[in-house]
């Protein structure tokens, strides 16, 4: 039977990339606002968060009533960058939906 050696530099490497994975997952959480429409809201989790529809509405209804909401976890980079896109797309609608990130 072979049997796989690894080297301490092979194996710091897998360490390092196995933490670095755990430590980069954030939590997307949405904040309710007065203005921002509720349909809007739901696009916004459904096509850039890639949330189904109901969960969507179930998710919009909690930030509408408890001030927020959990919508999902990511990687730190795809998160800031969906983030980013549903900032950008409520500003051009004039609208102040917001999202923030917090570590898992």
């Amino acid at each position: 039977m072979a049997s796989l050696a690894l080297d301490n530099d092979t194996l710091e490497d897998l360490e390092t990339i196995q933490e670095t994975d755990l430590e980069s997952l954030w939590r997307v959480l949405i904040h309710n606002d007065d203005v921002t429409p509720m349909d809007f809201v739901v696009d916004i989790l459904v096509n850039l968060f890639f949330v189904d529809g109901p969960r969507a509405i179930d998710i919009m209804l909690t930030a509408h009533t408890m001030g927020i909401a959990y919508v999902t976890t990511l990687p730190k980079n795809e998160a800031e960058k969906r983030v980013g896109k549903a900032h950008f797309a409520a500003s051009l609608e004039g609208f102040p939906l917001r999202f923030s990130l917090e570590p898992e």
